[in-house]
């Protein structure tokens, strides 16, 4: 009978933590030389934050920690580490230049130290406790191999046991669901640190000598796109967490998913992102009841998802129309393919067709898992096709078909803007560089601008000066931004002052609580400057409460 080959073993790691550079180099130096003959590899970090990164991607079989290191110090670094399952078991040993007291050392013990190193570091100390380590990872690892092979044995042994057999499965669909969890946190930073990288390139282009106006407004552009791609990342977390827990209210209105579905795909005309496509589509009317902006979130992913994974000059074919007591919406590419295997899981949580960090496509993974519960909740549902790698994907909604409906008049557009000139505004926001930002932008756009950091500060500011609007942070620190806006109108000299509330929160909950608090309207950050400009027009224009 024959066996799987038995996989590699990988030598022990060693993991050193300091954030002065020249005792890093020291220790990792000094380890390096015993490498070899002990057969571990040596990595390093400058601080907890480093360290907790290398922990998510890597066993270790000891860590060399710093106590006194800026931000995260070593205990804090230490109680971090620790508080993961996966690392909870790692053996730490503190670095310290100082003579540990026995408080300091019951305060390491608690954060789950194994013992002390005091600098100068003897290497023949160091060695003697790095070797115990060492040698005690290569026997937990034999012992996991043992494991491993004892399983598959057991395995084997209990294949016709039904309910064994059941269990095992089941097992082993939580290890998978919780390996996968483990690569959407890498793939999210992942995902984060690329516009991160690109807002701070392009921000310090902005401010070196010599720059060109058009490198100017290159970067301008670049912070521009990638902040709006920050905020889709975070809008996609949110909504599924929201979602996946029942939080989403469906503002429902009888729509023809057809014109919904045209609209969206003159947006991705419009923007650029299908011009590399033939795109065909073949739209029948089919009515609806359901929220235009989740149907258009469903629409956009399905479409999103055939560009990501259908190389350039593919083609693209998007259909609706109806059948039986349903409105049928289709998405066929000639893309990749799904595999047979990954097909049942396309809709799971965090299931990508690739998951390499170095993908192409990019992404969190989670947009088809948003589709599948968006149409759940308007009473429909989705399916997924494919012929296999290179076969390309199909996928179809289905909605529950409504009766046909008479669009109602158009609404009146909104007054003009008070022709005596712009209203003055009150800024009230604690984050030093939002507020000055959005102060700015403001005065850019012909506003008169005051401000102020907190809300004991914004009351006196809006006492003195009885602005025209006030935008306020809800986040603010002592006197929060709900408080403010009670007492704003519980003042009858302020009472006045239309209010817009700043906030990073958006459920429905939310919007309920800041309209009690007597604010006009409510906005979500990061705030579009031309929605700003929009809703300041709108809520000047409306008669005082």
């Amino acid at each position: 009978m024959s066996r799987d080959p038995v996989p590699k073993t990988e030598k022990p790691k060693i993991l050193v933590v300091n954030d002065d550079a020249n005792s890093l180099f020291a220790l990792t130096s000094l380890l390096a030389q015993w490498a070899e003959q002990e057969s571990y590899e040596v990595l390093a970090a400058r601080s907890g934050q480093e360290a907790l990164r290398q922990v998510l991607m890597h066993d270790f079989a000891v860590i060399l920690l710093d106590v006194n290191m800026p931000g995260m110090d070593g205990f804090e670094t230490a109680e971090a580490i620790h508080q993961r399952a996966r690392s909870a078991d790692i053996p730490i040993i503190f670095v310290t230049a100082f003579l540990a007291d026995e408080l300091d050392r019951l305060k390491a013990y608690q954060r789950g130290a194994v013992d002390f190193l005091f600098t100068p570091v003897i290497p023949q100390i160091l060695y003697a406790k790095i070797s115990v380590f060492v040698a005690l990872a290569v026997k937990n690892e034999e012992l996991k191999k043992q494991a491993r092979q004892l399983s598959q044995r057991t395995t084997e042994l209990t294949a016709t046991n039904k309910r064994l057999t059941r269990e095992i499965e089941e097992r082993q669909v939580a290890e998978r669901q919780n390996h996968a969890k483990d690569e959407f946190l890498a793939m999210l930073g992942h995902e984060l640190r690329n516009p991160l990288s690109a807002i701070s390139s392009a921000a310090s282009l902005i401010g070196l000598p010599g720059v060109s106006a058009d490198g100017v407004q290159r970067a301008k552009k670049i912070i521009q796109r990638q902040s709006q791609h920050l905020g889709r990342i975070v809008d996609d977390l949110l909504d599924l967490s929201r979602a996946m827990s029942g939080k989403i209210l469906l503002n429902r209105a009888a729509l023809d998913l057809s014109a919904l579905v045209a609209h969206t795909l003159e947006t991705f005309r419009a923007t650029g992102r299908s011009g590399d496509y033939e795109l065909i589509q073949d739209l029948d009317p089919g009515w609806v009841d359901g929220d235009a902006t989740r149907l258009e979130q469903i629409a956009s992913n399905l479409i999103d998802n055939a560009l990501k994974y259908t190389p350039p000059g593919g083609r693209i074919e998007v259909r609706t129309w109806t059948e039986n007591d349903d409105v049928v919406l289709s998405v066929r590419d000639t893309g990749v393919g799904i595999t047979a295997d990954l097909l049942p899981h396309v809709f799971d949580v965090f299931v990508q067709g690739t998951s390499t960090l170095d993908r192409a496509q990019g992404g969190l993974g989670i947009g088809l898992s948003l589709v599948r519960r968006l149409a759940e909740l308007h009473g429909g549902g989705i399916e997924a096709e494919s012929k296999g790698p290179g076969g390309g994907s199909t996928f179809t909604l289905r909605l529950p078909r409504i009766e046909h409906q008479v669009a109602a008049p158009p609404a009146p557009p909104p007054a003009a803007e008070r022709e005596a000139g712009k209203p003055s505004v009150l800024l009230i926001e604690d984050n030093d560089d939002g507020r000055e930002m959005m102060a700015m932008m403001l005065s850019c756009y012909g506003y008169e601008v005051r401000h102020a950091e907190d809300g004991p500060r914004g009351l006196e500011a809006a006492a003195r000066h009885l602005p025209d609007l006030a935008l306020v942070d809800i986040g603010l620190p002592g006197i929060d931004g709900y408080e403010v806006a009670r007492r704003l109108r519980a003042d009858p000299a302020t009472r006045g002052i239309k209010l817009i509330a700043l906030t990073g929160y958006g459920l429905a909950e939310d919007l309920r609580r800041v309209l009690d608090a007597g604010f006009d309207r409510h906005l979500v950050k990061p705030v579009d400057i031309d929605h700003l400009m929009e809703v300041i027009g709108s809520c000047t224009a409306q008669p005082v409460k």
